[in-house]
This record gives C-alpha cells, sequence and structure tokens, in this order.
C-alpha cells in the first residue's frame, strides 16, 4: 500500500485549495471557491483529488487542514495555524525567503521567517476589508469589470490620485463620486491598488522586517498589485508561480514530517 502521501487544505474565507505531496514533491493541486458550505467545499477538493490521483483514503498517510474554516474539515488528522503553514510553504519554494506579505480575501497578514524556518514575528489585518482582496471584489463590481482585469487595466492609468477613505464602504462612495467627476477606471484601479499597498506598508512597517520578499495569496496574482507594492516598498517581490497554494502547501509538508 502507498504510505508516502501527504495532503494539506487550505479552507480559506473566499476560496479553497487542496495540495498533495508524494515524496516531498507536488504532484497535485486544486483551487475553488470556497461559497456558502465550506465543510462542503472541502469534501469536494478532497473527492475530486481521490478520483483525479486514482488513490483511496486508506492510501493517505496524514491529512492536515489550515486556514479559516481549518476547524470543520470533517477528515482531516490535524489543524495547524495558517501563519506556520504559508511560512513552511514559502521556505520550501523559496528557502531565502525572510519576509511575506499574504493578502487574502478576507485578512492580510505579514510574516517574518528565519534562517531555520521559524516564524520569528508576525502582523495581521482581520478587522477591516480596505486593505484585503474584498476591496479589489468591490471595486471590481463598482467598475463593471473583474477582479481577473484589474492589474491589465491599472496599467493603462495616465494619472495619479489617491483614495483617502480608510473602509471599504467610505472607498466604494468616494469612487462612486471620482467616476462622477469623469475619473477613468485606469486611474481608478491605480489608486485602489495604491490604497492597498500602503495599508501593506503599515502593517510591514511594525516589524524589522528584511528581504527577500515573497507575495502570495490570490492578490499576487493582480500585476497591478505588484508594482504598487514593489512601489511602495521600495523593494523588488518574488511571486511564486502558484501563489495561491502556499497554505495548503505548508499543511502537506507539516503532515509529511509528522510536526
Amino acid at each position: 500500500m502507498i504510505k508516502n502521501i501527504n495532503i494539506g487544505i487550505d479552507l480559506g474565507s473566499r476560496t479553497s485549495k487542496i495540495v498533495l505531496l508524494f515524496k516531498k514533491e507536488i504532484t497535485y493541486f486544486d483551487v475553488t471557491d470556497t461559497g456558502v458550505n465550506p465543510q462542503k467545499t472541502a469534501s469536494r477538493l478532497f473527492e475530486n483529488m481521490l478520483s483525479e490521483k486514482n488513490i483511496s483514503k486508506e492510501n493517505i498517510s496524514m491529512i492536515y487542514s489550515t486556514g479559516y474554516g481549518r476547524n470543520i474539515v470533517p477528515f482531516a488528522d490535524k489543524v495547524i495555524s495558517e501563519i506556520s503553514c504559508h511560512a513552511r510553504g514559502v521556505n520550501f519554494l523559496f528557502p531565502q525567503a525572510r519576509t511575506i506579505i499574504d493578502i487574502g480575501g478576507q485578512d492580510s497578514k505579514v510574516i517574518l521567517v528565519d534562517e531555520k524556518c521559524k516564524v520569528s514575528d508576525f502582523a495581521m489585518n482581520d478587522r477591516c476589508a480596505a486593505g484585503t482582496g474584498k476591496f479589489l471584489e468591490v471595486v471590481a463590481t463598482t467598475l463593471e469589470t473583474t477582479v481577473d482585469e484589474l492589474g491589465e487595466l491599472s496599467a493603462r492609468s495616465k494619472e495619479e490620485f489617491d483614495i483617502n477613505s480608510t473602509c471599504v464602504v467610505f472607498a466604494e462612495s468616494e469612487i462612486i463620486g471620482m467616476i462622477a467627476q469623469g475619473k477613468t477606471p485606469a486611474d481608478i484601479t491605480r489608486a485602489v491598488h495604491h490604497s492597498i499597498a500602503r495599508r501593506t506598508k503599515n502593517l510591514v512597517s511594525q516589524l524589522h522586517w528584511q528581504e527577500p520578499l515573497v507575495f502570495t495569496g490570490g492578490v499576487a496574482l493582480n500585476s497591478g498589485m505588484q508594482t504598487a507594492l514593489a512601489d511602495i516598498l521600495r523593494t523588488e517581490i518574488i511571486i511564486p508561480e502558484n501563489s495561491f497554494i502556499t497554505g495548503a502547501l505548508g499543511a502537506a509538508l507539516f503532515a509529511m514530517e509528522g510536526l
């Protein structure tokens, strides 16, 4: 019986991810919207993986869960914090990384990692959506576009200005006012990216951070956010190819190591 398979599941507030490790190699991963029934979503991710890889639950050594809904994954052997999992997942991909910025759908966090892959400090914003992916969703709806198109849209910006509101609700009203003033969607999108980047810098500034810096989470795929963060922090930013799976990867690694 195969017993070198370990699974990590990151059940996030907006998206859920699963990673399968076989002998420390990523042989399968999947990402889906969490939806209104996170437990059902976790089970669907798991069953799809079993079917795709043609394995049974008995073939799996350990299953670890992390993320917003980590405590409601019914088939998980152990739950582990998302801070630890993101650090472990990024370290696996980029051993030299010392600072991690993760911007998710409902929160954002900055994690410091030492040379032994231990979390040395972290800061988290989980009380305001203005520095998270939720803000981008609101903006996309207001501008009648999609979140995936925001990066390309901001690249066409010709005018620089700031969004001053510190709350998503007020920022949405401010954006509607900008539209009425004739501001272009491209310029508004750029302003939003820089607003989120400034909030992220405030988090980063709470810590004694070091380079190299890795940017993870679904928002890391947004080229406009990549540019804004690099400008605000005045540093090069590393983006993993699959930036959204680092938490699930970390959980799978911990499962493999039996920690």
